[in-house]
């Protein structure tokens, strides 16, 4: 099974419009999105995918988005789970209400993607450090997420969008194997018609264009036998 390994939103919305633009808008920041109208589903869902973040709806069919975060918080599978409470209510006595109910973070309709984006990356600074890095390195290999670019051994190294993707899943953890399937998911997303032959495609390329300056007869990328790919050990 595919490893969870870029961060995961998980969107409570009833207005499909309003799940649309978010999906685009975070997938192409490089998260994956899952969603649901239902607030009872989204517990289940939150207890199963078990999401780095959740973007919760405050007017929800059927059960309220303070009834979920409540039910969120009450559950030891999902108390830890952050959340950011969408509302269209903004006085000051719905925010504390939203906030007192167990949201992390708050943001009234109509919101701009960019503002919900730096809201989450507040909220991951604080709870998921990881993921709000702005770079990534291994050995000789540095990676800025803000101005996509990539060097070795202080060099630069141009790469394509997709080999720059599984780039950045294995420097994100850099000491695990990371299967075709992992990969597969975590650069194509989940539904796929993409064949796990078109990874070892990807991977001759990113490693052809990685083979640059004093370490560049040093294999960067490892293949593991039957389990996939891995970085190289930073001590060479």
């Amino acid at each position: 099974m595919a490893e969870n390994i870029l961060p995961t939103v998980l969107i409570v919305e009833d207005e499909e419009a309003i799940i649309v633009m978010l999906r685009y808008n975070l997938e192409r920041n490089g998260y994956n999105v899952f969603s649901t109208s239902d607030g009872d589903e989204a517990f289940d869902m939150a207890k199963e995918i078990k999401p780095d973040i959740i973007l919760l709806d405050w007017m929800l069919p059927g059960k309220t988005g303070i009834e979920v975060c409540k039910k969120l918080r009450g559950n030891e599978d999902t108390k830890g789970i952050p959340v950011i409470m969408l509302t269209a209510k903004g006085e000051e006595g719905d925010r504390i209400r939203g906030l007192d109910s167990g949201a992390d973070d708050y943001i009234v309709k109509p919101f701009s993607p960019t503002e919900l984006i730096a809201r989450m990356r507040a909220v991951f600074r604080r709870m998921r450090p990881v993921f709000s890095e702005k770079s990534l390195s291994h050995s000789d290999v540095k990676m800025d997420l803000s101005s996509f670019k990539v060097t070795r051994d202080g060099k630069e190294i141009h790469l394509g969008p997709t080999e720059f993707r599984i780039l950045q899943c294995l420097l994100e953890y850099p000491k695990r194997i990371l299967s075709r399937d992992t990969l597969l998911t975590q650069v194509w997303g989940h539904d796929t018609e993409v064949e796990l032959r078109t990874v070892d495609v990807h991977i001759n390329r990113l490693r052809a264009a990685l083979r640059t300056g004093s370490n560049s007869e040093v294999p960067f990328i490892l293949t593991v036998r039957s389990a996939g790919y891995c970085l190289q050990r930073s001590e060479y």
